[in-house]
């Protein structure tokens, strides 16, 4: 189509423009609220424009007015959000998805994207060394990972009980006993909110010092749950990194009631760790659970949006997420049908960047990301640790760095924390975020990009210890 290439070749040059600016641009957005609005919208923001323009003419306009509000995500030196950046075979082929403009619901929509899909599902199931008869569904992030799994979960427990949830609704159902650890993430209370199994009605279990689920109290939570139950556990806790107890928490979920219960386990990044031999002794009866969710745009550097559903019982996740229609074009059993496995019908071809990503890496490629981001974050804590007033709150286990920091005399430690955070973002040189851990104010510091060097970390550390002398001096 010669049609799209001026606007075609406008997007390359202002993408390998931002790419090229990445090492040394600064971190997060520049623009105010006012500035971008503005640039976007013009001075009559809310009215449609009467006449069209040129492809070539909007694409220039749109970086124009985007480039002050980018946050350089995809660069060595942020450490927010536990996001990763894009890996060049993964971002390449995220490209040509959008160029070949396929939708990924039906096998007939696109033969190619769902055997990339199931070919991708396959190594990621071989790579992870998790059952390899699992269900692979591709989301768009662990929080419909998250709820797909949960969804599988309500299925097969309600089943158990002589339930067809997806026929006969909640009403009159047998209550479902959702258990989750105390320091469990939002989108395990956001999938029980949508899955009406209710947010507030999740039992929780008391966790230790790193976040960890306490197999004892777990114990004494599940004699109260009498019926369907589910257990969700979390690999990677979005603050320290821990792991919980799996082995102990498989035992008592194999054990409850006369069908036991149904395990899943959020790892949305902490599921990785499975790729790396030196770390996978944490993740010890991870594999025994009956539903795992993660995100490929965390570790795995894969863009957005990327997440996975994993469910042991394939009948369980088709059961919850299958549907049909009689204008569908359906296989003989033999071939995979995407949707079958997600809450859409109609989606992106998310596999092909996925499988690049994968391939682009292989096994020892992936070991490796996950151990250096890893060791990045280690000497990120000893580089903080050195300063006086600075203390690592976390085992620094994984690829989480969590700090506090001791105000001076008369000041509130949690207003000079976030003080500390603003001066830091607005600095430049990386981004990082703060989260609350035991009732305090704390730094949070997550290493997951490809492309990040000590020498990103030292730059980062100096960087972090400079904004807080500053905000001391000049809070004191």
């Amino acid at each position: 189509m010669t049609q799209a290439r001026p606007a075609l070749d406008a997007a390359q040059r202002a993408a390998r423009a931002f790419l090229d600016s990445l090492p040394h641009r600064p971190v997060g957005a520049t623009a105010t609220l006012a500035q971008l609005r503005d640039a976007f919208g013009g001075p009559t923001p809310h009215t449609m424009p009467e006449a069209g323009e040129a492809p070539e003419a909007v694409i220039e306009h749109l970086v124009r007015a985007a480039e002050s509000g980018l946050v350089a995500t995809a660069g060595p030196r942020y450490f927010g959000f536990v996001i990763g950046g894009s890996l060049p075979a993964a971002l390449a082929a995220d490209w040509l998805a959008a160029a070949w403009d396929q939708n990924a619901g039906l096998y007939v929509g696109s033969p190619a994207a769902t055997v990339a899909e199931e070919v991708a599902a396959a190594w990621l199931l071989d790579l992870l060394d998790l059952p390899r008869e699992a269900s692979v569904g591709l989301v768009t992030g662990c929080q419909m990972a998250n709820f797909t799994c949960l969804a599988a979960a309500r299925h097969e427990a309600l089943r158990r009980a002589g339930w067809d949830v997806e026929d006969q609704g909640l009403t009159g159902a047998p209550p479902v006993h959702v258990v989750a650890g105390a320091d469990a993430h939002v989108t395990i209370l956001t999938s029980a909110r949508m899955l009406g199994l209710g947010a507030g009605r999740i039992k929780r279990v008391e966790a230790d010092a790193q976040g960890r689920m306490k197999p004892a109290a777990l114990r004494d939570v599940l004699k109260t749950c009498t019926g369907p139950t589910i257990i969700c556990a979390q690999a990677g806790d979005v603050n320290t990194g821990a792991f919980d107890p799996f082995e102990r928490i498989a035992d008592a979920a194999a054990g409850h009631g006369p069908h036991g219960a149904w395990l899943h386990i959020d790892g949305a990044f902490g599921l990785w760790a499975r790729a790396s031999r030196a770390l996978r002794a944490q993740t010890a009866g991870l594999e025994r659970a009956d539903s795992w969710a993660t995100d490929a745009h965390k570790w795995l550097n894969v863009p957005y949006d990327s997440g996975l559903a994993i469910v042991r019982h394939r009948e369980a996740h088709r059961g919850a997420m299958a549907s049909t229609a009689a204008y569908y074009v359906m296989g003989d059993g033999m071939r995979r049908e995407p949707h079958e496995y997600v809450p859409e019908a109609s989606r992106r071809a998310r596999g092909f960047a996925l499988y690049a990503a994968l391939r682009s890496l292989g096994r020892g490629g992936v070991e490796d990301l996950i151990d250096r981001s890893c060791a990045l974050a280690r000497r990120m804590a000893a580089r903080l640790a050195e300063a006086p007033g600075v203390r690592i709150v976390n085992d620094v286990t994984l690829n989480q760095v969590l700090v506090s920091l001791d105000p001076p005399a008369g000041v509130a430690r949690d207003a000079f924390t976030h003080a500390v955070i603003e001066r830091i973002q607005a600095g430049g040189v990386c981004w990082l975020g703060g989260t609350t851990w035991e009732g305090a104010a704390a730094m949070r510091i997550s290493v997951s990009n490809w492309s990040t060097t000590e020498g990103d970390v030292d730059r980062s550390a100096e960087a972090i210890l400079g904004a807080m002398e500053t905000e001391r001096r000049e809070s004191s």
